[in-house]
């Protein structure tokens, strides 16, 4: 870990809460929100996350599943979304979904109007500002606790379910 973290202490609890009182909070609600309040189907919303969690390299991220009454993608989801532009298990939603974090995370500047044109043809501009806010929230949290090490040192309670 690259943050000294007292003995006995959660260092997510730690670094979050008690280390930047006036930010971590925040940024925790905000993190925590994007699971609570999302209109995203899960396949979409999971697509997303874990293409933003395989290129930040978030341990964490990566092994968490999202939970909505009940129900969870299927476990070879993960497979399926390191082969995004080829697999059989995404509908046009997830593929894009999956293909608008990678560009997010690696290229931001070459969202053409292309993507925008296929974007626009299926999600509406409410779930596209939703799902990019969702994205700014993985891409920067989930490469916070990786840079600091705190990725391999989560215990977190599953985040409410979406509506």
């Amino acid at each position: 870990m690259n943050i000294d973290v007292p003995e006995g202490r959660d260092p997510i609890e730690y670094v979050w809460g008690e280390l930047v009182p006036g930010i971590g909070p925040a940024a925790a609600g905000f993190s925590l929100a994007v699971y609570a309040h999302t209109t995203l189907g899960l396949r979409e919303f999971e697509a997303a996350r874990l293409r933003v969690a395989q290129l930040n390299g978030c341990v964490f991220c990566l092994d968490w599943r999202t939970e909505r009454d009940g129900e969870k993608v299927e476990p070879g989801f993960l497979d399926a979304v390191t082969e995004w532009r080829t697999t059989g298990a995404f509908d046009d939603r997830a593929r894009l979904a999956a293909e608008y974090a990678e560009r997010y995370v690696l290229d931001h500047h070459g969202l053409d109007e292309d993507f925008w044109t296929r974007m626009t043809a299926h999600y509406t501009q409410r779930e596209i500002a939703e799902l990019t806010m969702c994205l700014g929230s993985w891409l920067a949290f989930g490469r916070l606790n990786r840079v600091l090490g705190l990725d391999t040192r989560c215990v977190l309670t599953p985040p409410p379910s979406g509506p």
